[in-house]
């Protein structure tokens, strides 16, 4: 069994039993752009031994050209791919679970992807607008340009009381955003500490 958090720290299992009808664990690490969710979502879904999908993928080409142009998505540019995305949550929780990468700016797209399964929990990356917008500039070969750093912070609604999650420091190193939420999940009974 992979271990999340480090060599020393104790392996998580990823609670699978569809055989019972209960659904598996489905992490969605979020953030503004440059936050890491793709970096730490990949870590993560290799210690949970589960699939990694990047919502950036699910994205119609609408959007990324839109994106492209410098030009920030509103809420009916994004109906699409959260349906997208919940659709592929729910499929995820039906089968061996998953973690998936997405902004989820707005507490409303995260109650969206979480009606899909009962078992999703939020990873959220957090981190200060000129980090985020040094970030972005050094990724010459991702459609989202550093111009559209500031629009998401605008919309960015952190993660609020009763939603399934923790916010871990975007800047500190992998193992230790990995180790929090290993925490967290033990804590609020996903993960058994072993």
């Amino acid at each position: 069994m992979a271990r999340l958090g480090g060599e020393a720290g104790p392996a998580m299992e990823n609670r699978t039993n569809r055989e019972d009808g209960v659904d598996a664990l489905v992490v969605i690490v979020i953030g503004v752009s440059g936050s890491g969710k793709s970096t730490v979502g990949r870590a993560l879904a290799e210690a949970l031994e589960v699939p990694f999908l990047d919502g950036d993928e699910l994205h119609p080409e609408a959007n990324i050209a839109k994106m492209s142009a410098g030009l920030p998505l509103t809420d009916e540019d994004r109906l699409p791919w959260l349906a997208a995305l919940a659709a592929r949550v729910g499929a995820m929780a039906a089968a061996e679970g998953g973690v998936i990468a997405c902004s989820a700016l707005k507490r409303r797209y995260r109650d969206a992807l979480a009606s899909a399964a009962p078992t999703v929990r939020f990873l959220q990356l957090a981190l200060d607008p000129a980090v985020a917008r040094a970030r972005v500039t050094g990724r010459p070969d991702h459609f989202m340009p550093a111009s559209l750093v500031e629009s998401q912070f605008s919309e960015f609604e952190p993660l609020q009381p009763g939603e399934p999650g923790i916010t871990v420091d975007a800047t500190r190193e992998l193992e230790v955003k990995l180790a929090q939420f290993r925490a967290h999940l033990a804590a609020d009974g996903e993960g058994d500490g072993r």
